[in-house]
């Protein structure tokens, strides 16, 4: 058990590509992780599994759900999953892989606008964040209009880590701090100012399945002000716990304190509550062919600006995919973004 969590925090370990907890006393998914077969499968945050193979999950404990969850590569589990939306519980029948798991994505949504995916806080998170704002500024001409940093179903990780993501967008001030039972436990965690990113707009989004060290991040960035959260309530992991190597190369994982963000506030249980709240929802597309446009009439006079043109070019350079295209809430933080930088940009008559 040891060895898996040690193999879990370095980005590499055998199974489905699930996050579990004990949750109101039922075996209950945190965050599926992207491109794993679990994330293919549909299984999402918030279900309960009810039964792993035939073994009911009701009197077993974490660790022997873990050992059943994984398996071989190439081997076959079928868990029966509870959801809000179900009558009754559904089968999931899921072949086991070597997950391999990249803890940062980053592209380009629109000409100006970057994306961020952080999917676990693992032990190169930093180093590969660091690398994909390169990138981003580069393909941006180094002037980035706003970031969106996608926290969702994070199910947190390494608190360092937590504590250098957030470093590289504050350059002052209190990032977390943490209170245990016994003197001297208490540890501070503060920004500095060398290497912080410049003070584009940041829009973080996080959802139920955000937990642990991404709440330290969203907690951080919004007690700062630096940036603004959209979503739904994160899943209320306030606790730190400490792995413990022993001699016998078994280790002992203690809960020692519980960690606070910048505001003195404690989410143990509650959560975060981003400032706008979003539920994840599905869009239907109006078509607009009905419409009858000038350019519809025929022997229209041409524009004649090359404006136009060069606008369309621009807009085609970085275009959304079909599941950004799809993805509700990511699209209200790319119009928060847009709307931002318009306002941004609004004289006042006087000027």
């Amino acid at each position: 058990t040891f060895k898996e969590l040690k193999t879990d925090t370095s980005g590499e370990f055998g199974g489905l590509g699930i996050e579990i907890a004990i949750r109101d006393d039922a075996l209950t998914i945190i965050a599926p992780i992207e491109d794993t077969p679990a994330f293919r499968a549909g299984l999402m945050a918030g279900d309960q599994i009810v039964k792993i193979d035939d073994k009911l999950t009701k009197d077993i404990g974490i660790m022997e759900a873990v050992k059943l969850l994984r398996g071989p590569k190439g081997s076959t589990v079928t868990i029966s999953v509870m959801r809000e939306s179900f009558d009754k519980p559904k089968a999931f029948t899921i072949i086991r892989e070597i997950i391999k798991i990249e803890s940062v994505k980053v592209h380009t949504l629109e000409d100006g606008y970057g994306y961020i995916r952080l999917s676990q806080f693992q032990e190169r998170t930093t180093e590969d964040l660091r690398d994909g704002l390169e990138k981003l500024h580069r393909q941006n001409a180094d002037h980035l209009k706003g970031l969106v940093l996608d926290l969702r179903n994070n199910p947190g990780g390494l608190l360092d880590q937590a504590v250098k993501v957030s470093d590289i967008f504050l350059d002052q001030g209190m990032i977390v701090y943490t209170e245990g039972r016994e003197d001297g436990s208490e540890m501070k965690f503060v920004a500095h100012g060398d290497g912080t990113e410049p003070d584009y707009p940041l829009v973080i989004l996080i959802n139920s399945g955000s937990a642990s060290a991404a709440e330290i991040v969203a907690g951080a960035l919004k007690d700062h002000r630096r940036a603004i959260l959209l979503g739904t309530r994160s899943f209320g992991k306030g606790s730190v716990q400490t792995i413990i190597p022993l001699s016998d190369n078994s280790g002992l994982r203690l809960t020692t304190a519980r960690y606070f963000t910048p505001n003195g506030i404690s989410i143990q249980a509650l959560g975060i509550e981003p400032d706008i709240n979003v539920p994840q929802g599905e869009l239907q597309q109006v078509s607009e062919d009905s419409h009858f446009r000038e350019q519809d009439l025929e022997n229209h006079f041409d524009n004649g600006s090359e404006v136009e043109t060069e606008k369309k070019v621009a807009a085609e350079k970085f275009r959304l995919n079909e599941d950004e295209r799809d993805d509700y809430q990511l699209l209200r933080a790319l119009d928060l973004l847009k709307g931002w930088d318009v306002f941004s940009q609004i004289r006042s008559p006087a000027e």
